[in-house]
């Protein structure tokens, strides 16, 4: 008689074409575009049905929410990795500006996101709040970060709260502009901006 199996091998089972299907969606984004990705090319991409896909996911929705928590949990690793170095906490603000903001038009990540935020418009209470996490994942560290630096005498004392929450309006302005490629709009002009403002509001 075989032995049980172990404790751990559904999961991994499970976990394993999730993960292949959320990259793939992802890879289709940054190379196609939003438009071009469908449960059926997605299904080709990773070898297995669009009914197989909507097991997992169930709605178009879910999958791009999902795929956008999972691109977001990427880039987490690299914002906290990015934080922890034992450089000035301007450097660092610098360093997490740079990673909020989109590479240019049609980043993948960014296109991700306003699909998403216009699909909340008739997503339910726990979709929108899955999407607040996400958001609140940058006000926390952003945050954490003002009141390291003011501690630190680096940066001039402002509410953290006000000010990281100001700031993530003026980041999701301008990355807007540059996602949907407004003409006259390019990264490094938007950097001297972010720049501009941190440094009049937070140099002691």
């Amino acid at each position: 008689m075989p032995g049980p199996a172990p404790a751990r091998r559904p999961r991994r089972r499970l976990n394993q074409p999730r993960e292949q299907v959320l990259a793939a969606a992802m890879a289709t984004i940054a190379a196609e575009g939003l438009d071009r990705l469908t449960m059926a090319g997605l299904g080709r991409e990773v070898g297995m049905s669009s009914g197989h896909i909507l097991y997992y996911f169930g709605t178009k929705d879910e999958l791009l929410l999902q795929t956008l928590q999972w691109s977001e949990e990427q880039l987490g690793t690299e914002r906290r990795a990015a934080l922890s170095r034992r450089v000035p906490a301007r450097e660092r603000l610098d360093a997490l500006v740079d990673l909020y903001l989109p590479q240019g038009h049609r980043d993948p990540r960014w296109t991700l996101w306003l699909e998403v935020w216009n699909r909340s418009q008739n997503a339910d209470d726990d979709a929108r709040e899955r999407q607040l996490d996400l958001e609140l994942a940058w006000h926390r560290d952003l945050v954490a970060l003002l009141v390291e630096g003011a501690s630190k005498g680096e940066f001039k004392a402002v509410d953290p709260e006000r000010f990281a929450t100001r700031t993530r309006a003026l980041l999701d302005g301008f990355g807007t502009h540059l996602v949907v490629g407004l003409p006259g709009t390019s990264r490094e002009l938007v950097r001297r901006h972010v720049g501009e403002f941190l440094d009049e509001s937070l140099t002691p």
